[in-house]
């Protein structure tokens, strides 16, 4: 465990003051100590919560309430229901990794410099192997892409890379969590997007009514997400990344004229 001199722990402190929302999770001083739950039982007696030990907090992290695998562990389906009881700052920085890996040493990077960021179209023109077609997609194409896959929907972090013509992440939208470079995930599903661009398009006719009608499908799609799909699966059509990719291309709601 870390020394609490770490600059990066101390940051973290420097933050906390009286409670402190990170992501998913609520951080308040108890005396010496640190309580951490999720912050949805931020207000929750404490008798009503299970205790679990740091170590428990990984294994915690890494499924979803039905089970299914986090593979990006900063999105929104944390698990509630918990609290840690930690004796000080060490356990505080051993804890947070398990939840959320290397978040406390990326927020005091931003803090200490912007450099540390690395946008996509420089990401993507190093890649090698199955990922170097993603530096084939668009500006317009990547922006798409980024938008569906980094919906807060999906993910919390706060997005401080770029795409050309896509500004950073607002931290109000989505946390204190900083997300320095496309993650692996990003750059998979920027895979499957090229791959289907390259498909031949087909050319179907749909009038401002009919778009409003798919539209409101896949809208639909998304608020019926099942609890046990995988999130990585792209080759699954309704996987909400590819749903979201897909209303990113329909035209803007239309505006009907006022009629009998």
């Amino acid at each position: 465990m870390s020394s609490i001199r770490n600059p990066a722990l101390q940051h973290l402190q420097s933050l906390i003051g009286n409670g402190l929302a990170f992501a998913e999770i609520w951080i308040a001083p108890i005396g010496s100590g640190y309580e951490v739950r999720h912050l949805g039982d931020r207000d929750a007696a404490a008798a009503s919560l299970r205790t679990i030990t740091a170590q428990e907090a990984r294994t915690l992290s890494n499924f979803t309430a039905t089970g299914a695998f986090r593979p990006i562990k900063a999105s929104p389906d944390l698990v509630a229901g918990w609290r840690l009881d930690l004796s000080g700052a060490s356990e505080l920085e051993f804890a947070l990794n398990q939840i959320y890996p290397g978040a406390i040493a990326d927020l005091n990077a931003v803090k200490t410099s912007h450099s540390f960021v690395t946008h996509f179209r420089e990401y993507a023109e190093r890649q090698t192997g199955m990922y170097r077609i993603t530096a084939m997609l668009s500006d317009t194409q990547a922006a798409s892409m980024t938008r569906a896959c980094c919906d807060k929907r999906s993910c919390l972090k706060q997005r401080l890379w770029s795409v050309p013509g896509l500004a950073t992440d607002d931290q109000p939208e989505k946390s204190l969590i900083p997300c320095l470079e496309p993650c692996p995930l990003l750059m998979e599903f920027a895979r499957k997007t090229q791959r289907v661009e390259q498909e031949a398009s087909l050319v179907t006719e749909l009038r401002p009514e009919e778009v409003e009608v798919l539209r409101a499908a896949l809208e639909f799609a998304l608020s019926q997400t099942p609890a046990q799909q995988r999130v990585a699966d792209f080759n699954d059509c309704l996987n909400p990344r590819r749903v979201r990719l897909l209303l990113e291309k329909l035209p803007p709601h239309s505006t009907k004229p006022s009629g009998k």
